[in-house]
């Protein structure tokens, strides 16, 4: 099911972009995350650090990679509509840098993320070898 969301697991130059644009969006991810976490107002704010740790630490590795993008997404969501307190410190002071942020979740859950991931390892596209038939028609 899940090999159906990428299109592709790009390698070379295309795959090293796509591991700096999810190494960068993670550790983001998991610096507001503890943000949350190191203040947490109430049991919303918690279960944000929480989901935003969890989700922050898959899209770094590259395990399900639509899934934690899709939960980030929610929580940003969230925390927009003002449904969880915000925490006292925060990366995103303004609205450029959340947009910032929002691109590159944008662009790691449509592009997938790339040859250098646990998703290819696991959902990867696979090569079969068919070996050649040991009895000749006669």
């Amino acid at each position: 099911m899940l090999q159906r969301l990428f299109s592709a697991f790009p390698g070379g130059w295309p795959g090293i972009a796509l591991l700096l644009l999810r190494a960068v969006l993670a550790l983001t991810l998991l610096v507001q995350s503890g943000y949350y976490l190191s203040d947490p107002a109430s049991a919303g704010t918690w279960f944000a650090g929480l989901a935003g740790s969890i989700a922050g630490a898959l899209i770094l590795v590259g395990f399900l990679t639509p899934v934690a993008g899709i939960i980030v997404a929610l929580c940003a969501i969230a925390d927009a509509l003002s449904l969880i307190p915000v925490s006292a410190r925060t990366l995103f002071p303004s609205l450029v840098p959340a947009m910032l942020a929002s691109t590159m979740l944008f662009a790691v859950i449509v592009l997938g993320p790339g040859a250098f991931s646990v998703d290819a390892r696991v959902f990867g596209r696979r090569e079969i070898i068919i070996p050649p038939s040991s009895s000749h028609p006669e």
